[in-house]
């Protein structure tokens, strides 16, 4: 993992700056003491690593000889359209920050994700290989525990959760499951094939999180977004089918294709009074009944 950190530093300070001499990239790197322990980074080091990062990554890190040797990206476009490689990065940038700042640790606050550290180094080493793996798992509506085989096909980080989505041997069907549920994990010797078909964005691409329920259809949702909360919907868009369709002094219109699934609908509720489901009816009618529900909770006060 360290040395992936000190990939991922090269490329991030490097994109940064733009263009940056030798000098200036070794500087940077000895007063980083978390990786360089204060020592300089050597021209024959910087070389090799930009070799495995092209290598590894597909990142172009070139000089510019005219008007003095400065390094660049020469295909930024590689970073900022790979969703993975983008995470990466602001991960590194922040986690990069944070040590620098130790000192003011009492005024940084974080949420822990429960299943990061558990069992997702695994899952990953057993992916790399295709592997199946013996999990002991407990939904949150099981009163115990069940030990079954997997085989891992994609994670996915939703609501500082992580998931992995497999496919179930036993039943022979695609399902999903929270890392946090996993009691515990083991790498077996078998190996499966991937099908060659699976995409893990195609498989997400209609829906809002974790929730993949086939037996609700994919639906054209126009929402009305009231007062601040437009602009937090441009900044962070629900979905990545969001589109903007009207946008006026009181409200603005969204346009989403995507399956209105529970998830979906709890991210609607999330946000109360500021945001309004104009179709199709039949998610308007499920906002109704929820907010029905709810009120019936409170009504008596």
């Amino acid at each position: 993992m360290i040395q992936l950190q000190k990939y991922t530093w090269l490329i991030y300070t490097i994109r940064r700056a733009g263009k940056i001499s030798f000098e200036d990239l070794s500087n940077k790197w000895e007063h980083n003491k978390e990786l360089s322990d204060y020592k300089p980074l050597s021209r024959a080091t910087f070389n090799r690593w930009k070799d495995a990062i092209f290598s590894q990554f597909g990142t172009i890190i070139s000089c510019q000889r005219t008007g003095g040797y400065l390094y660049y990206i020469e295909n930024p476009e590689d970073i900022d359209e790979n969703e993975l490689k983008k995470w990466m990065l602001d991960s590194f940038a922040v986690s990069n920050l944070i040590s620098e700042n130790l000192s003011l640790k009492g005024r940084i606050l974080v949420r822990q994700i429960p299943s990061a550290h558990n069992h997702l180094t695994t899952l990953l080493e057993a992916m790399q290989e295709n592997r199946t793996v013996m999990i002991t798992y407990c939904g949150f509506n099981k009163t115990k525990s069940y030990t079954f085989p997997i085989n891992p096909y994609c994670v996915k980080l939703f609501e500082n959760r992580w998931y992995v989505l497999a496919h179930n041997i036993q039943y022979d069907n695609i399902r999903i499951y929270g890392l946090d549920r996993i009691e515990s994990l083991e790498i077996t010797e078998d190996i499966f094939k991937l099908p060659k078909d699976f995409s893990a964005s195609d498989y997400f691409s209609t829906y809002y999180g974790v929730v993949t329920d086939r037996n609700i259809k994919t639906e054209h949702i126009i929402i009305r977004v009231y007062h601040d909360h437009i602009l937090y919907m441009n900044s962070l868009p629900l979905h990545r089918s969001q589109r903007l369709l009207e946008d006026s002094d009181e409200y603005a219109d969204f346009e989403l294709f995507l399956t209105p699934t529970y998830d979906f609908i709890m991210g609607l509720l999330h946000v109360g009074s500021m945001i309004e489901v104009i179709k199709p009816a039949s998610l308007r009618c499920q906002m109704k009944k929820w907010i029905s529900d709810m009120y019936e909770l409170y009504k008596n006060d």
